[in-house]
């Protein structure tokens, strides 16, 4: 008898965790713009649970997006800032940095403080960031560009590339950085060649396809935790990118978010939103 019960019960806790499986959490982000639909990934589970206690318990509400850069990303979530905590006691959770999740466009990654104070990268308790970057070239994705813009300046002082550095002080001057960028990848092969090094770097097949077709901001990669991907609302996102903005890139009318969660059966997310649960 009491091996029965014992068995009947096991049978009802691998049910019950079946169909929990066959559910998630869509999370829903409420702006005067509009509205944002996101799911979190399993892959990062301290993250989406604080996340989803956070939003169950309406502490994300009132909050703003207080730091927004066009074509780079959109910031907010302060929570403990709202809620007046000291900024030395505000929570932190451990880095949860996966090699396939990327900072493609529309991915939702926690902020931290720089490395000089976080060396283990641990990320901000409240803090999130949603990616829009930009689109690159195939080329631009491989280049180390900080290897390439030292080995530049370093060509450019050669006696016979003097024509060279007198178009890179002007355009400099000029600030068109997007064409120095191009005028620097226009002399890698020669650079290569004339001090014997390569100015690459490794991106795997996933990267290159995501950043040369959605875009993102692929120097993020490896530096902080992505945890979960806007599926519908990207369009809202934009405009909050293109927000007009004062000092520390904070908008001058504010955006406020009203944050909700709500569990799905997986099913229906997919056939709604058009996201693919990996099998």
């Amino acid at each position: 008898m009491k091996l029965t019960v014992f068995a009947s019960f096991a049978l009802l806790l691998t049910i019950f965790s079946s169909c929990k499986s066959e559910k998630d959490y869509l999370v829903k982000i409420h702006t005067r713009h509009g509205d944002m639909y996101a799911i979190l990934f399993d892959e990062t589970p301290r993250h989406k649970e604080n996340f989803i206690e956070l939003a169950k318990a309406g502490r994300f509400d009132s909050t703003d997006f207080h730091r927004v850069i066009q074509n780079f990303m959109i910031q907010g979530g302060d929570v403990f800032g709202k809620e007046g905590l000291p900024q030395d006691a505000w929570p932190t959770i451990p880095a949860e940095i996966k090699p396939g999740l990327i900072h493609s466009k529309g991915m939702i990654a926690a902020a931290r403080m720089g490395n000089n104070v976080n060396p283990e990268r641990r990320s901000s308790g409240s803090q999130f960031y949603i990616v829009q970057g930009k689109v690159y070239t195939r080329d631009e994705l491989v280049t180390d560009m900080r290897l390439l813009g030292e080995t530049f300046f370093k060509y450019i002082q050669l006696a016979s590339n003097s024509e060279l550095k007198e178009k890179y002080a002007q355009l400099y001057e000029e600030e068109q950085y997007e064409t120095l960028n191009e005028m620097m990848l226009a002399e890698k092969s020669n650079m290569e060649k004339f001090y014997s090094i390569s100015l690459e770097k490794p991106m795997t097949k996933e990267q290159i396809e995501a950043y040369t077709t959605f875009g993102g901001t692929p120097h993020l990669d490896g530096e902080y935790t992505v945890f979960g991907k806007v599926v519908k609302g990207l369009d809202v996102m934009e405009k909050i990118a293109a927000e007009p903005t004062g000092q520390r890139d904070i908008p001058v009318n504010k955006v406020y978010m009203k944050v909700s969660v709500e569990l799905l059966p997986k099913s229906k997310i997919e056939k709604d939103f058009g996201y693919s649960y990996s099998k």
